[in-house]
């Protein structure tokens, strides 16, 4: 088949043990064309994805954020806005007066802003994750100015424990599920997006401009948030640590994340 571009998942797909970029991997993205569009993919915000594309020498390539709810064409040239696909404040609203009952961190997300309610274990975990600071405190605030801007959040994240967690996601699920996407990627994380959004939508604007068809590109993933984008590409690939389900819709597995999976299927495919 013919591979025109590669879109991936980031964290438990691209990145190591050490959640950085192998030697392996940044060879084989070195390998491509420089004007082979590699996209990124993930529920992170810009800032936390730009610093990937500068280690790959691609500053100037696309990246579909918040799982497809925020995709910029160019972090290089300005960060011009694709698409924009928000919760909006009322929402945000309900999701963390249900989060008061329990003591589940939240933490709101909009553009290139991460508000976070305080420098607790979580902002900590998460800053040294992805490279990025969060502004604390006064979330309610932030929601208000949303209300005034007719803006709101791209992604609400909640963080606790596993069992508190579980509970807040019946919760949210029984009363928000038609229109909230509710990702799990750990057992201590919910990831809340729109409904309407997803990797694969982001995808489908940012082949526009490149005038690619889904079935030339070759995409990775492990999570559930991977699904559709693996399902509607022509060439799928799960990573060895897949979700089951992810594995079940991909046309091939390669090994897992801390193996190099992503950078061997590229060797075996393009290089």
């Amino acid at each position: 088949m013919k591979i025109s571009a590669i879109c991936t998942d980031i964290d438990g797909t691209l990145l190591d043990k050490n959640r950085q970029l192998s030697e392996r991997t940044l060879r084989a993205f070195a390998g491509l064309p420089a004007d082979f569009p590699v996209i990124l993919a993930s529920s992170r915000m810009p800032g936390a994805m730009t610093h990937l594309l500068d280690e790959f020498e691609r500053a100037d390539n696309p990246l579909i954020c918040y799982n497809g709810g925020y995709v910029i064409r160019s972090p290089l040239n300005g960060a011009e806005m694709v698409d924009s696909t928000y919760i909006n404040p009322e929402i945000c609203r309900k999701i963390m007066q249900v989060a008061k009952q329990t003591q589940a961190h939240i933490s709101l997300y909009a553009e290139d802003n991460w508000y976070a309610p305080s420098m607790d274990k979580w902002t900590e975990k998460e800053e040294m994750v992805t490279k990025v600071k969060a502004t604390l405190g006064n979330q309610h605030g932030i929601i208000e100015n949303w209300e005034r801007g007719k803006m709101g959040a791209h992604k609400v994240m909640c963080m606790g424990h596993a069992a508190e967690i579980q509970w807040l996601y019946d919760q949210l699920f029984n009363s928000h599920g038609s229109s909230l996407h509710l990702y799990r990627s750990k057992d201590t994380y919910i990831e809340i997006a729109p409904k309407a959004i997803s990797k694969a939508s982001g995808l489908r604007r940012i082949l526009a401009d490149y005038n690619i068809p889904m079935e030339e590109v070759l995409a990775f993933g492990d999570n559930y948030n991977d699904i559709p984008l693996l399902d509607e590409v022509g060439y799928g690939v799960a990573v060895a640590n897949a979700r089951e389900e992810v594995k079940a819709v991909a046309k091939e597995v390669t090994s897992s994340n801390i193996e190099d999976g992503v950078a061997k299927i590229i060797e075996k495919l393009l290089l």
